[in-house]
C-alpha cells in the first residue's frame, strides 16, 4: 500500500524536482478548500434567499402577516438577522455587524486561495531557476564532449515546474473570484434587506401623508 503511494510522488520528484510536488500538495489543498466551501455554502443558503426577499418585499408594502410567514419559511443564514430587524431587537448598525460576522464566517479560506494564488506561479519560476541552474552545471560538467541534448533535457525539466505553478494558479483564483462574487451579492442583498426591515415605504407613506394634506389646507 505504501509503495502505490510514494511511487507516485518519487516519480513527480523525479521529474519536476520538490517544487513541482510541493504544487501538487498545495492543489490538493485547494481542491479540498473549494469543496468544503461549496458544501458550506449550500449548507448556509448562500445566494438562496427568496422567502427572505419575499419577506423584504411584503414587509416593504405593509404585508407583515405575509411578510412573517415567508421569514418563517427561510431556510437562509441571513434569516435571524431579518428576524432582529422585525423584532426591532436592533438598530442598523447592530444588525449589518451581525451579518458582518456571518459573512466572516463563511469568508474563511478565502485568504489561503488568495496565496496559493499568487504564490503559485513564483513557486514555478523559482523551480525554473533551479531547474536552469542545474542544466547549466550539467553542461560545464560536460566539458569539451557538450551534448545539446543535455541542456534540452533540462531546460524542459525546469520549464515544468513554471507550468505546473499556472496550472495551480489559475483554476485557484477563478475558483475564488467566483466565491467571492455570490458573498459580495449577498453582502448587496443583506443591507438592502435591512433598510426595508427597518424603514418601510408603508410607513414612510403613513407618516409623509397627514403632512402633505396640512399643506394643501
Amino acid at each position: 500500500m505504501m509503495d502505490d503511494v510514494l511511487s507516485p510522488l518519487l516519480a513527480l520528484y523525479d521529474l519536476g524536482g520538490p517544487v513541482v510536488l510541493l504544487l501538487c500538495g498545495l492543489s490538493v489543498i485547494v481542491l479540498s478548500v473549494v469543496l468544503y466551501k461549496l458544501w458550506q455554502f449550500a449548507a448556509a443558503g448562500v445566494g438562496k434567499h427568496h422567502h427572505l426577499h419575499l419577506a423584504a418585499t411584503d414587509w416593504d408594502q405593509g404585508k407583515r402577516d405575509d411578510a412573517l410567514r415567508h421569514l418563517e419559511k427561510s431556510s437562509s443564514y441571513l434569516a435571524a438577522v431579518m428576524g432582529m430587524a422585525v423584532a426591532g431587537e436592533a438598530e442598523f448598525s447592530r444588525l449589518e455587524a451581525e451579518a458582518e460576522t456571518r459573512f466572516a464566517r463563511l469568508e474563511r479560506g478565502f485568504r489561503l486561495l488568495d496565496s496559493v494564488a499568487q504564490l503559485a506561479p513564483l513557486l514555478g519560476l523559482f523551480g525554473t531557476v533551479l531547474g536552469m541552474i542545474t542544466a547549466f552545471q550539467a553542461l560545464q560538467e560536460a566539458g569539451a564532449q557538450v551534448d545539446p541534448s543535455i541542456l534540452a533535457g533540462g531546460i524542459w525539466v525546469a520549464l515544468l515546474t513554471t507550468a505546473v505553478g499556472l496550472a495551480v494558479a489559475m483554476p485557484t483564483a477563478v475558483l475564488l473570484s467566483v466565491l467571492e462574487s455570490r458573498m459580495d451579492a449577498d453582502r448587496v442583498f443583506a443591507q438592502k434587506a435591512i433598510q426595508m426591515f427597518l424603514a418601510p415605504r408603508s410607513d414612510i407613506r403613513h407618516v409623509t401623508a397627514p403632512i402633505r394634506h396640512h399643506a394643501h389646507a
